[in-house]
C-alpha cells in the first residue's frame, strides 16, 4: 500500500513539473546556481592548491624539520604537548620507548584530508612525518578546531546568499512571464464566449505584442460570431412569417380524394421547416448563456410524463416509450421550456434510430450522487465509436444518417447539448451495445 502511494505521489509530482512552467524555472535556478557554486568552488580550489603545493612545500618540510628537532630525540612527550598547546597542530609518537598522541585518532583523520601531505612511499618521511635517530616516528596534522565554527558559518551564509539571488532572479523572471498568465487566463474566456474583457497589455515587449494581437484575433472571431448569430437569427424570423401563411393555404386544401395526400405531405414538410427555424432560434438563444433561461422549481418526473404524453398523442411509435422514474427525487430549479425541448429531442432521436428493434426506447430519471441523471437508451444498431465525438456538433449526421427522413438535420442533440451546459450540467454519449443511451446529468 505504502508502495502504490509514493509510486502515486511520484507520478504526481512528475505531472506538476512538466506542466508547471514555474516549477521548472524553480529548479532551473537552483541547479543552475548549485552548479555553478560547485564549479567556482572546485575550480578555485584545483587553481589554488596547485600553485601551493609547490610553493609550500619546501617551506613545510623546513618547519616540519624544526618541530621535530624541538621535540627531541628520544622524543619528548612533555615538549610534544607544550607544541601542540602553543600551536594549532596535532602530534602522534610512535616507537619503542614513547607512544603518545595529542588529540583522539578520529579527529586526527579528520583534520589530515590532503593526500598529498601523506608519504606516498609507505611508513618512512612524508611531508607531515619524521623518522627520529632512535626508531620513533613522529607524525604532524593540522589542528583546525578552533577554526570549525567560522568556516561552517561562512559556507550557510554563502548558501543563503546564493538562494537570495536565486529568489530574486525567480522573481523576476516570474515578473517577466506575467503577460502568459493574463493570456491563458483571457483565451479561456474567448474560448467560453466571453469577449467583454481584453488581455490586459503590460508592457511593450514581445510579450505585449502577443498579448494585443491575441486581443486582435478575438475581436475579429467575436464580429464574426455576431454577424453569423444575427443572420441566422434574421432569416429565422423572416421565413417564419411564409411559413405561416403556407401552412393556413395548406389547411385550406381539400381533406379528401388525391389533394389529402398531398396536404398531409406538405404539413409535414411545413411542420419540419417550421421545427428547423425554432431549433435554429433556440440554439441563438441557449448560445448566449445562462441568462436566456427561464428557472422554475420542477418535478422531473412530472415534466418527463408530460413530454412522453404529448409525443404519444401525435405519434404512434411513441405509444411504446418506457418510463422509468425513481422515488423521491427532489425538485431542481430547471427551464420547463428548455427542458421539454431536452426531452422531446433524446426521445425523438431514439424513436428514430431504434425503429425495428426488439425493444422500445427507455427513459430513466434518477439520482446518481448530487446529480439528477436523465438517460434514453434506444436498441437499434447505434454507431461507430469514431462518430460518437462528432454527434452533439450542430449539422453533423453520421454517414448511416444521411437519409433525410431518418437522419433530421442534426441540430436535435446539439440542442440538447446546450440545454444541459445551460443548466451547469454535462451531455454524454456512448454505445450501450446494443443501442446508443444518451445521458444527461444536471447537478441538485
Amino acid at each position: 500500500m505504502h508502495k502504490h502511494w509514493r509510486q502515486g505521489a511520484h507520478a504526481r509530482w512528475h505531472h506538476r513539473m512538466r506542466h508547471s512552467l514555474k516549477k521548472r524555472l524553480v529548479a532551473l535556478f537552483v541547479l543552475l546556481a548549485l552548479a555553478m557554486s560547485g564549479a567556482f568552488l572546485f575550480g578555485m580550489q584545483k587553481a589554488f592548491s596547485i600553485g601551493w603545493r609547490d610553493a609550500a612545500r619546501p617551506m613545510l618540510v623546513d618547519y616540519v624539520d624544526r618541530l621535530a628537532a624541538e621535540i627531541g630525540s628520544p622524543p619528548s612527550a612533555e615538549r610534544a604537548q607544550a607544541l601542540a598547546g602553543r600551536l594549532p597542530i596535532t602530534v602522534r609518537i610512535s616507537g619503542p620507548q614513547v607512544n603518545w598522541r595529542s588529540h583522539p585518532d578520529d579527529e586526527e583523520r579528520r583534520w589530515r584530508r590532503d593526500a598529498w601531505l601523506d608519504d606516498p612511499h609507505g611508513e618512512g618521511g612524508g611531508l607531515l612525518a619524521r623518522q627520529s635517530a632512535d626508531g620513533h616516528r613522529i607524525v604532524f596534522g593540522l589542528n583546525l578546531q578552533p577554526w570549525r565554527d567560522r568556516p561552517r558559518f561562512i559556507g550557510w551564509a554563502t548558501l543563503a546568499v546564493l538562494l537570495g539571488f536565486t529568489l530574486a532572479a525567480y522573481a523576476y523572471v516570474r515578473r517577466l512571464l506575467r503577460p502568459l498568465d493574463d493570456i491563458r487566463a483571457g483565451a479561456q474566456r474567448f474560448g467560453r464566449g466571453e469577449f467583454g474583457q481584453p488581455i490586459p497589455v503590460r508592457r511593450r515587449d514581445e510579450l505585449g505584442d502577443l498579448a494585443q494581437d491575441v486581443n486582435t484575433m478575438a475581436s475579429s472571431i467575436h464580429q464574426m460570431l455576431e454577424a453569423k448569430r444575427g443572420l441566422l437569427l434574421a432569416i429565422s424570423h423572416e421565413l417564419r412569417s411564409p411559413l405561416t401563411r403556407a401552412r393556413l393555404n395548406t389547411e385550406l386544401l381539400p381533406e379528401q380524394g388525391e389533394a389529402a395526400a398531398r396536404r398531409a405531405a406538405l404539413l409535414r414538410d411545413l411542420q419540419e421547416m417550421a421545427n428547423l427555424v425554432t431549433d435554429l432560434l433556440e440554439s441563438e438563444r441557449l448560445g448566449q448563456g445562462h441568462a436566456a433561461l427561464q428557472l422554475e422549481p420542477t418535478d422531473a418526473g412530472e415534466l418527463a410524463r408530460e413530454v412522453v404524453a404529448a409525443m404519444a398523442a401525435t405519434r404512434e411509435e411513441a405509444g411504446n416509450l418506457q418510463l422509468d422514474v425513481a422515488e423521491g427525487l427532489p425538485a431542481l430549479a430547471l427551464d420547463r421550456t428548455r427542458t421539454r425541448l431536452l426531452l422531446r429531442n433524446l426521445l425523438d432521436n431514439a424513436l428514430r434510430h431504434g425503429a425495428g428493434a426488439a425493444q422500445p426506447p427507455v427513459l430513466r430519471i434518477a439520482l446518481e450522487g448530487e446529480r439528477l441523471a436523465f438517460s434514453v437508451h434506444d436498441f437499434g444498431p447505434g454507431v461507430e465509436d469514431a462518430a460518437l465525438p462528432n454527434l452533439a456538433e450542430p449539422f453533423w449526421r453520421p454517414d448511416s444518417a444521411r437519409e433525410r427522413a431518418t437522419g433530421g438535420v442534426g441540430l436535435g442533440l446539439y440542442l440538447c447539448r446546450l440545454v444541459a451546459q445551460a443548466h451547469g450540467g454535462t451531455f454524454t454519449l456512448r454505445n450501450a451495445r446494443p443501442g446508443l443511451e444518451a445521458k444527461v446529468l444536471l447537478p441538485v
